[in-house]
């Protein structure tokens, strides 16, 4: 049955919310996925500078959490409005829309008092009372309560879109954060392994509102005009994070402006454009050291296919293709996909498996103890309900 659907996705750049509109048929693995429109509304700078605030844990407080929630609630529900105006679809029409929300702050492991848990917040209920649309949100949560890490959720979706029987895949995302879904060829949904590589965008991302003034490095054009230091980024490959065998997640907690911060701080002495260019080194490096290491021993990979914000970084696209030559390097768009729209649209593809009382987290990704139905469901009012009493 044809549903239409909307996805919501704000990640750890902070940059904005993506809406994809998409029309789904079926369920399961062999559900067909099409994109119909796609918008990226992006956030005031009062709007991006609470949410790091909230992030940071020096600076947050319960109030700010506790307005912001249901201050994004508003955004996203314009969002959602915005990309059904852009298509000329009216949100009658829409089944329902799956919203990963803006993560604020994530344990993937247990640190001292702090108990493994994750928090994403712009509110449903809001989402759902100002559309009329049900709302599918919270999807790591169950995740985690099932024993992983709640991330990454992707693999679910690049298994459903991406595996091929002649090719061995990895659809390498770089967001704020890197994150891999490794797709062996003729594999099944068991066999497809995920996690996080590293810092994706946001180091780079920092420097160059630190030391330009600009929220980002277009087409990669600073780190082009700098000087790579490739031992100073070996030297920040030494993290623990790096060593630890998969399944694994990160976030600004690790990568954040501290550690930006710290970078400054002890590598002032490097022109501004060399730091750029280090950093934006340092995210190929671990992407390529993460595939050294826990991929290739185990799994062929015939291309990876780049998605996210990176795959525009001419200059992060160069490097990562000289760190791995054996291998194609692609990104969304060359295979008539969308880099921008990637995962806005895997959410929707998530929540159309809540939906349907399917699980759809991929328990060696995530490190779950079982396969498990992501998500809370936010009906709305009956007197708001405006999508045909089809819920």
């Amino acid at each position: 049955m044809e549903k239409l659907a909307i996805g919501l996705m704000s990640g750890t750049s902070v940059d904005g919310i993506d809406a994809a509109l998409v029309r789904l048929n079926g369920f399961g693995v062999h559900t067909k996925v099409d994109l119909i429109d796609f918008i990226t509304l992006p956030f005031a700078s009062n709007v991006s500078e609470e949410i790091l605030q909230c992030m940071n844990i020096n600076e947050s407080n319960s109030a700010l959490i506790c307005s912001l929630n249901f201050k994004l609630g508003y955004l996203f529900a314009n969002a959602a409005k915005k990309v059904c105006e852009k298509a000329s679809i009216p949100l009658s029409k829409i089944d329902f829309i799956a919203s990963h929300g803006q993560t604020i702050y994530h344990f993937p492991q247990q640190e001292g008092r702090f108990v493994k848990s994750t928090l994403q917040i712009g509110e449903p209920a809001v989402i759902a009372y100002e559309t009329g649309v049900t709302v599918i949100s919270n999807f790591r949560s169950m995740d985690m309560a099932a024993g992983g890490e709640g991330a990454p959720l992707v693999p679910y979706a690049d298994f459903l879109l991406y595996r091929s029987n002649l090719k061995g895949r990895a659809l390498q995302n770089i967001g704020g954060i890197g994150n891999v879904t490794v797709l062996p060829k003729q594999g099944t949904l068991d066999d497809v392994v995920a996690f996080d590589t590293g810092p994706g965008n946001m180091v780079i991302d920092e420097l160059c509102k630190m030391l330009k003034g600009v929220p980002f490095d277009q087409d990669g054009k600073w780190a082009s005009q700098g000087i790579v230091h490739k031992e100073i980024a070996e030297s920040w490959l030494e993290m623990n994070f790096f060593k630890t065998s998969p399944p694994k997640s990160t976030g600004r907690e690790l990568f954040g402006s501290q550690f930006t911060k710290q970078l400054l701080q002890n590598w002032r002495h490097l022109r501004d454009d060399d730091l750029i260019a280090t950093a934006t080194y340092f995210t190929a490096l671990s992407i390529a050291d993460s595939y050294t290491q826990f991929i290739f021993p185990k799994t062929y990979i015939d291309e990876m296919i780049i998605g996210g914000g990176g795959g525009y970084n001419e200059t992060l696209l160069r490097m990562i293709k000289e760190l791995l030559p054996n291998i194609t390097v692609l990104t969304q768009e060359d295979i008539g996909f969308s880099s921008e729209a990637k995962e806005a649209v895997a959410f929707a593809i998530l929540g159309n498996e809540t939906m349907n009382g399917m699980p759809s987290n991929v328990p060696k990704a995530t490190g779950a103890g079982s396969a498990v139905i992501l998500g809370s469901i936010t009906i709305p009012p009956n007197d708001r309900n405006i999508i045909g009493g089809r819920i």
